[in-house]
């Protein structure tokens, strides 16, 4: 099995269409899919240039606490990003980003950690791309900065599978510590952190491939 690599941002779900938005403009310039017309809970409706499990069929997320998008996004280049380029064939370079995809995204209004609290899980595709999200300082400040343009809580650098991950954003600002070390033992550790999170009433559950822990 490959290496399934991600970002997971953590937010409040009042901010998901605030979060989508953003992150449709991280899309490329031009796309050749037709916009994706999705209903979030409550009946806000927003348009996106992307798929969901690669069809443009309009998605009602009315009724359901998550559904999954089909993205291709813009990333700043840097060695580990030109290096990858190189080795993958990626498009030219539009004024210093060029796309990746695709990278899948997850979108649960209820999270995993926490069912307060929504969670944007965006994966990497293949192995090479997880190395890629692991290796490049580039592809880490786009989502956190995405996390705190969005009001986000956490964003996680998530390694799949129940393995470690590494807090990357907290408490409005960059970091760098594992979950599992002396600060954050365990998840429940770090969600303790989030404001309002009430965390003696939900044990997180174990991560999972394209739905983070």
């Amino acid at each position: 099995m490959g290496l399934t690599y991600g970002y997971d941002i953590y937010l409040r779900p009042r901010n998901v269409a605030r979060a989508l938005a953003a992150v449709a403009e991280l899309a490329p310039p031009s796309r050749d899919v037709p916009p994706l017309d999705v209903t979030l809970p409550g009946g806000e409706r927003i348009v996106l240039p992307f798929t969901s499990d690669f069809g443009s069929d309009p998605v009602d997320c009315s009724a359901s606490g998550e559904f999954r998008l089909d993205t291709s996004l813009m990333f700043g280049v840097d060695e580990a990003v030109r290096a990858y380029g190189a080795s993958s064939g990626l498009p030219a370079e539009v004024n210093g980003r060029v796309q990746i995809g695709y990278v899948y995204l997850a979108v649960r209004f209820e999270s995993f950690l926490h069912p307060r609290y929504a969670s944007l899980e965006f994966w990497a595709a293949t192995s090479g791309m997880s190395r890629l999200f692991a290796r490049s300082a580039s592809i880490r400040e786009t989502f956190t900065d995405l996390t705190a343009a969005v009001g986000g809580v956490c964003c996680l650098f998530d390694t799949g599978d129940g393995g470690p991950e590494e807090v990357c954003w907290l408490d409005g600002e960059a970091t760098r510590v594992w979950v599992g070390g002396a600060r954050f033992p365990d998840q429940r550790a770090l969600v303790a952190t989030w404001p309002d999170a009430g965390v003696t009433d939900c044990p997180p559950a174990p991560s999972t491939p394209g739905g983070s822990g």
